[in-house]
């Protein structure tokens, strides 16, 4: 049996998580836009040359997504608000690290350690699931999910207006002192989650995977610069394929993975994660792409002549259409199911690359673009979190969430290298100066429809949506037959409710709930404490259990399937009062 360990929550979940949560989020997605604005302008100011440059945003990427899954599985095993906390905390270290220099070793050191705000993504969903009820979940993951863009729309004219008008360092302060404030808000109104992972941290595997990734993203961020057929650029691909294969053979043959490949390889966790690297393309295509065609001069015949400012409010709406889809996800996913959302969303992203190979002649049809791929992209990346905690146990929540959250990292550097690729293949050259073409604008949102078009395949193999389990309450005349129960049940878990100082607790509510997440089954505590649930199939479950004037306890447990009971004990933590 596998098994959580709890601990007395910081406080209770009030209302106040989910903001919090979501504005950790937004953090994130400050960090990875801040510099968008000043990109071209980087080997000037950093002193160096355009290829040397781009390591700045290359050093991010790559301890993004080394960080994301790792945070992930360090937030399963010892506490998903610390991660939390110290993942805001190496990204303030870096903001300032990167404030206080112009020199470019310095500079990529930290922008290094911004990378690891990642995490916070993952980590965030995780603590949502541990902590809200299940009414409240969709709504919040979708919020958490959709944050990173949300922020990076709303970050791209703000970071524009102090680009224009300020010391391009004070973006570092700014993002610095988010990160701060994030830090503090969660302090106050975040409480550590109680579920725990069973196992230890998979060091090799964590160098193994952190390897693999590297030898993967570094050809495809730089191969435009060494070249897509150079030996350096071909032999770290085969590299990578060698690394992550040896990876995969070790984590298969590991107690406590890094990554459980097992879960992985299921339809609804593999077919979701391919899913989502096409979502991450879509995505970052109209961010390369907009905004270049709003700043082009409008001299060249088809650019539309407005300012790095303008630019970035028209394409702002991108992230605020995913902001206050949110709520409208709730309500459909509620109704049909996550994937029909997500198959929804992909729709309506095809519908907004269809009509932006038409709508390129004005800035308000960029605002259409905007709203229409947001409103999709919004739908898409809030199906995506549900999809995997749906189908992962609540001991995996985070590793999965942070391998999912890669997916999607993966999708948008696969985008900027080849949109990148294709818009310097079709520029024109003038005066010196190679200027993208309205040919390759167009290109980039045919790529961006193919890439949809394979997401929309590849979520119609995701599973449907499973009709909830019936709740099996137990009426409270049959609490003194608790004890008998739990000798006669064959399939099941059985145990006492106890608190803290050993007394048994009666009458305490004990839930079974699946790695759906749905109620299993429920019971009461008999006057001795003991109670007794079946299991309908072997599996991930988790044993929740509260009781008046105690805090709640909920603990993970596997069941092989087998006629033995597992013996589970539930130790409530006393009362939590919230401040």
């Amino acid at each position: 049996m596998t098994q959580t360990t709890a601990e007395r929550p910081a406080g209770r979940a009030s209302g106040a998580v989910v903001p919090v949560l979501a504005f950790a989020g937004i953090v994130v997605a400050v960090m990875q836009t801040l510099l968008v604005p000043v990109i071209k302008d980087l080997p000037q100011l950093l002193d160096t040359t355009p290829s040397n440059a781009t390591w700045v945003l290359t050093s991010t990427l790559l301890s993004g997504a080394v960080a994301t899954p790792i945070m992930g599985r360090l937030g399963d095993l010892y506490g998903k608000r610390r991660m939390l906390i110290l993942s805001l905390s190496v990204m303030v270290v870096g903001a300032l690290v990167s404030a206080l220099t112009s020199d470019l070793l310095l500079m990529i050191t930290g922008r290094t350690l911004q990378g690891f705000a990642m995490g916070a993504i993952p980590l965030g969903i995780g603590l949502m699931r541990d902590m809200l009820p299940r009414e409240r979940l969709g709504s919040a993951m979708a919020l958490m999910s959709s944050s990173i863009g949300v922020g990076g729309g709303l970050a791209l004219p703000a970071a524009a207006l102090v680009a224009q008008h300020s010391d391009w360092h004070a973006l570092f302060y700014g993002a610095a002192g988010l990160g701060v404030l994030s830090i503090a808000l969660t302090l106050l109104v975040v409480p550590e989650s109680p579920m725990r992972a069973g196992g230890t941290f998979d060091l090799p595997g964590a160098f193994g995977l952190s390897a693999g990734l590297v030898l993967f993203l570094l050809p495809i961020t730089k191969g435009s610069d060494w070249g897509w057929a150079s030996g350096t650029t071909l032999g770290l691909f085969a590299a990578s394929a060698v690394v992550l294969l040896l990876w995969g053979v070790m984590e298969l043959r590991v107690k406590a993975p890094l990554v459980d490949l097992r879960t992985t390889a299921r339809p609804a966790v593999l077919f979701t994660n391919l899913a989502s690297i096409m979502v991450g393309v879509s995505f970052y295509v109209v961010s390369l792409v907009l905004p270049q065609l709003l700043q082009l001069p409008t001299s060249t015949g088809y650019g539309l002549g407005q300012s790095m400012v303008v630019a970035g409010l028209l394409v702002a709406p991108l992230g605020l259409t995913m902001m206050f889809t949110a709520p409208v996800y709730a309500r459909l996913s509620a109704k049909y199911g996550p994937k029909v959302t997500l198959i929804l969303g992909l729709l309506i992203i095809a519908i907004g690359y269809g009509a932006g190979l038409g709508l390129m002649s004005a800035a308000w049809q960029s605002l259409v673009i905007s709203v229409l791929l947001g409103a999709g992209i919004g739908l898409a990346y809030s199906s995506l979190p549900a999809l995997i905690v749906g189908a992962v146990p609540a001991s995996e929540t985070g590793a999965a969430n942070g391998l999912n959250t890669l997916m999607r990292s993966i999708g948008t550097s696969v985008s900027s290298a080849v949109i990148g690729m294709v818009l310097a293949n079709t520029a024109d050259t003038v005066g010196g100066v190679e200027i993208p073409t309205m040919h390759g604008f167009r290109v980039s949102f045919l790529i961006a429809t193919g890439a949809v078009a394979v997401g929309l395949l590849l979520a119609l193999f995701l599973p449907g949506r499973r009709p909830p389990g019936k709740p099996q309450l137990r009426a409270s005349s049959e609490e003194d037959a608790a004890l008998e129960r739990a000798e006669r049940v064959l399939r099941g878990f059985r145990g006492r409710v106890l608190a803290a100082d050993g007394s048994p607790v009666a009458r305490a509510r004990v839930t079974l709930i699946d790695r759906g997440g749905r109620q299993a089954g429920a019971t009461l505590s008999a006057e001795d404490g003991s109670y007794a649930l079946t299991v309908p199939a072997q599996g991930a479950y988790v044993v929740a259990a509260r009781a008046p004037g105690h805090g709640p306890l909920a603990s993970a447990a596997t069941h092989a399937g087998d006629d033995r009971p597992v013996d589970l004990d539930l130790s409530l933590p006393g009362e939590t009062v919230s401040a």
